[in-house]
């Protein structure tokens, strides 16, 4: 048969020479890259230690979200599991993500310069997904309860994260969605126009909207991310991915996805997760007076 070696290196014929020489190669290549630290199991790792590293989110007792919070932005599966494209599933619960290029994730050991956002279906809290809830304005202490209406900054952890901010503006000719072309999204460590990464809370419900303007937003419940320059909500486009460091995930950019009755759909439905109440604090709440069953 063409094509198929006999004989082994050991065994002198043909290029039995350069044969050797390419093996000898191949694992001082190999140990060098050891080394430095270069193989792929060795980048995997490391990336599990530091943007893959699990976090604990901020645990709220009175049901409110607060300044200084550490949350996941989550958007839940559509209420309508029939299939409304060829070849498009609908849409599973999903997590507001940071990204970065390839290239930079595997060599540092934070987010940093520009990096862009999409959704992950991967909903456990890690440090590509978890951000912290930051005033716009000076003079707001942390634990201050966050109210519908008020502006404040979305931003990665310190650390790891790179305390980069979430900003959007207006779809230009340099700057748009990959896939949709609607208003993009980033997370910047620099801020060159402050007003560019302040967003708001709104109430799910239009009809609400008014009322409850300047009451505190209550935690793990639907909400509305809104940008407060351009007036466009967070949103995710099921019907469109973006290739990632991680994966296929849903694109999410900057845009008010609204129904026949002017509200908003579920795409633009999000819920702030904060952690789970300790045990010991919910049991306390069960007890009556004197703590006696």
């Amino acid at each position: 048969m063409s094509g198929v070696r006999s004989y082994n290196p050991s065994v002198r014929v043909g290029n039995w020479n350069e044969e050797t020489c390419l093996e000898e190669d191949m694992v001082k290549d190999f140990i060098d890259r050891q080394e430095k630290g270069e193989l792929l199991i060795q980048k995997a790792s490391r990336l599990r230690s530091t943007i893959l590293k699990q976090t604990e989110l901020s645990v709220t007792v009175d049901g409110f979200v607060h300044f200084g919070d550490q949350v996941v932005i989550m958007n839940e599966a559509a209420a309508d599991q029939v299939r409304t494209q060829p070849g498009v599933e609908p849409r599973q619960t999903n997590v507001l993500s940071v990204n970065m290029s390839e290239s930079k994730m595997h060599e540092a050991m934070k987010f940093e310069g520009t990096c862009t956002a999409s959704s992950s279906k991967s909903t456990a809290p890690c440090v590509r997904n978890t951000f912290v809830i930051m005033p716009a304005k000076e003079g707001i202490t942390p634990g201050t309860p966050l109210t519908y209406g008020q502006h404040f900054r979305l931003c990665t952890l310190p650390g790891v994260g790179g305390n980069l901010v979430m900003q959007s503006d207006r779809v230009s000719f340099h700057s748009s969605a990959e896939k949709s072309r609607k208003q993009l999204l980033s997370f910047v460590d620099e801020v060159q126009s402050p007003y560019l990464t302040e967003w708001r809370i709104l109430c799910f419900n239009p009809q609400l909207r008014m009322e409850s303007e300047g009451l505190p937003v209550p935690a793990n419940q639907r909400i509305v991310f809104n940008h407060c320059k351009t007036n466009e909500d967070l949103c995710v486009l099921s019907n469109m991915t973006v290739r990632t460091p991680f994966g296929r995930e849903y694109e999410v950019v900057a845009y008010t996805d609204l129904d026949s009755h002017r509200a908003e759909k579920d795409v633009n439905h999000w819920l702030i997760k904060t952690g789970e109440p300790a045990r010991a604090t919910q049991l306390a709440q069960t007890l009556p007076v004197g703590g006696q069953q």
